[in-house]
């Protein structure tokens, strides 16, 4: 009976994603002003240095019914961990921008460890905006999380391809690898791509943990598909920028 009300639940929350939108439901993109163009790149400036209240107090300044003035406080209020970035993705998904939205609500579904809605709303905003590459690393995310590595890695080489310094997308990559067991390979990566020895560091210990979440989810005595295969003694080179 409880998993039946969990799906239902699960159900009810994947069908409020798809079709709500909130007040702003016939909203669509207007044209901005110059004196609003700007306002949004300082406010993307502010986000992209890391000054989330700085960059949300900016925003306060436009008009709140301008899908791309939600979406950017929807990202603010989400990397703070507050709720209220959930109704303002939801509410773009009537907009010009709900790939965005369906990209924001599985960004949240991925932090809550819900992989399955995760997964819905992430290939609904690949299918919507299929060359972004944002989108497609964290797709991949998600299939990696699921330990679907075939498409994790169809995923991460996509977007590595769609902007060749995606720095994030070639470390997920690397996680990918080492977790497979494959570090000559993920060793040529690290090379190629100019990793720093802090972010190998961190792949590696992401490569365990979900090697670790894999072994739980086996039955006793039945091996896991990903193993660690590289002698004791190797330390794969890392090549600094």
């Amino acid at each position: 009976m409880k998993v039946v009300i969990a799906a239902l639940g699960l159900l009810m929350l994947s069908g409020c994603a798809t079709n709500g939108g909130g007040s702003w439901s016939k909203q669509a993109c207007s044209k901005l002003d110059s004196d609003q163009e700007l306002s949004l790149s300082l406010a993307d400036d502010m986000i992209d240095e890391g000054k989330l209240h700085a960059g949300l107090a900016n925003l306060q300044r436009l008009p709140e019914d301008l899908p791309q003035v939600r979406m950017r406080k929807a990202k603010i209020y989400r990397q703070l961990g507050q709720s209220e970035a959930e109704p303002l993705y939801r509410s773009l998904l009537s907009t010009c921008l709900v790939a965005e939205g369906e990209h924001g609500l599985g960004q949240l579904a991925a932090s809550r460890n819900n992989n399955a809605l995760a997964l819905e709303h992430l290939t609904r905003a690949a299918r919507l905006s299929p060359t972004d590459e944002k989108i497609r690393n964290d797709l991949g995310v998600v299939y990696l999380n699921q330990g679907n590595t075939n498409q994790a890695r169809f995923e991460f080489l996509t977007a590595m391809e769609l902007k060749q310094d995606n720095q994030l997308a070639t470390l997920n990559l690397v996680t990918l690898l080492i977790y497979q067991g494959n570090w000559k390979q993920a060793s040529d990566l690290v090379n190629r791509a100019g990793l720093k020895p802090e972010q190998v560091t961190s792949a590696r210990e992401r490569a365990e943990r979900l090697r670790g979440a894999a072994k739980s989810k086996a039955p006793a005595g039945q091996a896991v598909s990903a193993t660690d295969s590289s002698p004791s003694s190797v330390n794969p080179p890392i090549t600094q920028r």
